[in-house]
């Protein structure tokens, strides 16, 4: 998570809650994203692979698919969350899988500082995060991934898909950054989609001090709370 400027504030140790109930459409959502990180991995070539995770949670995808993975020892990674309880159950899971490449940090995900020394990635993880933003808010954060993003990176993303699904921008915005498309969950796959593109142009710096998103909230969102600006 990052710090939010509207009116709701979530527990977001609680809301992970949803992850363990095989039901719930977190829970199928993190499957469909283990298996896309899974085939990034798969196909990375020999050598050395970063990672960053943008609004990490307690890491769950990506470690997820790092333990026991042959490729994990290549994988030197950082999880960005702010909620510290998040960030301790994330540092658990990196020892106890002995991913001595691995860190989680608390910070906030919305600003370029968060990601200095652990950029340009091979692989972003973006996933819980365009359903807490206006629709001009997630074009922007598209429009600075590149600074994130080594040569021919996978960013890997998440987004609700209930009315107004704002999917298809999505997948116009990333081509007009830059990006190309490699894989989509189906367009009727119930409450989620999950998207994975590759960086087709030449790595940007990394500008520190830029705030790559302002966080609203899902339910500010649905319930047509302004913008904060």
């Amino acid at each position: 998570m990052v710090e939010s400027e509207g009116p709701v504030r979530r527990d977001w140790a609680e809301w992970h809650e949803a992850y363990d109930d095989p039901g719930s459409p977190l829970s199928r959502r993190l499957l469909t994203v283990q298996e896309r990180i899974r085939d990034v991995l798969d196909e990375a070539p020999p050598g050395p692979i970063i990672a960053v995770s943008s609004c990490a949670g307690q890491g769950r995808d990506l470690l997820g698919v790092l333990a026991g993975h042959p490729r994990s020892a290549d994988v030197a990674a950082r999880l960005v969350e702010l909620d510290e309880h998040n960030v301790r159950v994330a540092r658990a899971a990196i020892e106890e899988a002995g991913l001595a490449n691995v860190e989680a940090v608390a910070g906030d995900a919305s600003r370029t500082d968060a990601f200095a020394g652990a950029v340009p990635a091979d692989l972003v993880l973006v996933c819980g995060v365009f359903g807490n933003l206006a629709d001009a808010d997630i074009e922007r954060t598209i429009s600075l991934l590149p600074q994130l993003c080594a040569e021919g990176a996978h960013v890997v993303w998440t987004r609700n898909r209930r009315p107004p699904d704002v999917t298809p921008h999505i997948h116009r915005w990333f081509e007009k950054h830059g990006f190309e498309k490699r894989w989509s969950s189906p367009p009727l796959e119930r409450g989620y989609g999950v998207g994975v593109h590759r960086y087709r142009g030449e790595p940007a710096p990394l500008e520190r001090g830029v705030r790559l998103f302002t966080f609203v909230g899902y339910d500010a969102l649905r319930k047509g709370a302004p913008w904060p600006r």
